[in-house]
């Protein structure tokens, strides 16, 4: 099985686009025409929510499928529908694999002990059903918090190893408090850079070809002289890098998350592709062409850095 990182970095090379969507669907924001279909056939209900939900993802997946290598569906706006909401995630990560795109899972798991490889097994590998190992969600990798531990990265590692999956731990993340936690100093370093030493020996042992490992790190665009301290510390991760876009970052922000080879980091835009048709002005029926044309601007932006 081929290992996750020479997957990703050879799917990026392929297409020439370090980017990933972000797929956040708030309904408020869904085009009316999707959801008034959606409502006409399952009333105003979580069940047509979820299909709006549905609908309204493949019409990205299917515009942006041949731009971009991988898409981010965060399982916060697939779950608050509850069970109708989750099998529309599980329905978008199917849906997004049979297009040829890598699925992140941005779920940030973690927990520990049992509970831990249950995350693992559920989201990356295989569960036991009655005797038998079935696949059940089965992304390509997710997003998981390092505030456990190494005992709550075992597990994930584990499954990364036998499935030719991969992780992305939390390491700086973009949002404006971030700072709270990741920024305190702890001896002569930040707590960031002190869990990038830890996911730096975590990955150690899962390095492909590519030169990099299976082990990620999430680091946002929105530090970008933290970033510099943090690509020095982990030279073999690949960075998962939230913030570009709507959250204020810019190519420039990002530069740092990058080998100077341009490897070594793929960026996520969740809002500024998905939405983009309302930032423009146009219809609703154009969503899909205008998320098109923000990945295929996005994807010229990214590429002035090298």
């Amino acid at each position: 099985m081929q290992h996750f990182s020479d997957r990703l970095t050879s799917r990026i090379s392929e297409l020439g686009n370090p980017t990933v969507v972000g797929l956040d669907p708030r309904l408020s924001q869904i085009p009316e025409h999707i959801l008034a279909n959606a409502r006409e056939e399952f009333g105003e209900t979580t069940e047509g929510a979820a299909e709006a939900i549905l609908s309204f993802n493949k019409g990205v997946i299917d515009a942006v499928a041949d731009i971009v290598p991988a898409v981010k569906p965060q399982i916060a706006f697939y779950e608050c529908y509850g069970h109708h909401g989750f099998r529309a995630y599980e329905e978008t990560v199917r849906y997004a694999q049979e297009k040829g795109l890598m699925v992140i899972g941005d779920a940030k798991r973690n927990d520990i002990g049992s509970t831990a490889e249950a995350y693992a097994n559920g989201h990356l590998g295989s569960v036991d059903v009655f005797g038998s190992p079935q696949k059940t969600i089965d992304v390509d990798c997710m997003t998981v918090t390092p505030y456990l531990g190494t005992d709550g990265i075992k597990p994930f590692t584990k499954v990364c190893e036998k499935e030719g999956k991969g992780i992305f731990v939390l390491v700086r993340t973009s949002n404006p408090s971030a700072d709270e936690i990741q920024g305190v100093a702890v001896g002569d370093e930040l707590m960031d850079e002190l869990v990038a030493t830890l996911v730096e020996g975590w990955g150690r042992e899962l390095i492909g070809k590519s030169g990099f490992s299976a082990v990620g790190a999430v680091v946002g665009a929105t530090y970008p002289e933290e970033a510099k301290v943090l690509r020095n510390i982990m030279p073999n991760q690949i960075f998962l890098v939230p913030g570009y876009g709507a959250q204020g970052g810019n190519a420039d922000s990002v530069k740092y998350c990058f080998h100077k080879n341009g490897t070594g980091a793929i960026v996520n835009s969740s809002r500024g592709i998905i939405f983009a048709y309302q930032k423009n002005g146009q219809h609703g029926e154009a969503y899909a062409e205008a998320a098109r044309e923000a990945a295929l601007a996005m994807k010229e932006d990214l590429a002035k850095l090298f």
